[in-house]
């Protein structure tokens, strides 16, 4: 009374099984070009941002404090002047904009 014969599905094509896969596609291709890549984009400018900071270079801290780079040390560090005869040492990827840049010296 209560139960119900059992019926075979019909075997799918294989073409059915592709079309349902084209929108989880479309959406990973949407989010890469929309979100992930101009991320990779922005941390690669900002790493190259932090190597080519030198003495005498104008900077902002992630902090928020305006400061002047007196020394850049080789372990990923920076001496910053915040006020007059006030430095403190800071890791190089805290800097998060370069406000003027100085001019390399001739030799």
């Amino acid at each position: 009374m209560f139960a119900t014969p059992a019926y075979a599905q019909a075997g799918g094509d294989a073409m059915g099984a592709v079309t349902s896969f084209i929108p989880l596609i479309l959406i990973f291709a949407i989010m890469y070009f929309l979100l992930i890549r101009p991320q990779q984009k922005k941390a690669k400018d900002h790493q190259k941002m932090v190597e080519a900071l030198r003495r005498g270079d104008q900077v902002i801290t992630q902090g928020g404090i305006k400061a002047k780079v007196t020394k850049v040390h080789e372990e990923g560090e920076l001496e910053v002047e915040i006020a007059d005869g006030v430095r403190v040492r800071v890791i190089r990827s805290t800097i998060v904009q370069v406000l003027s840049k100085t001019e390399p010296a001739n030799s």
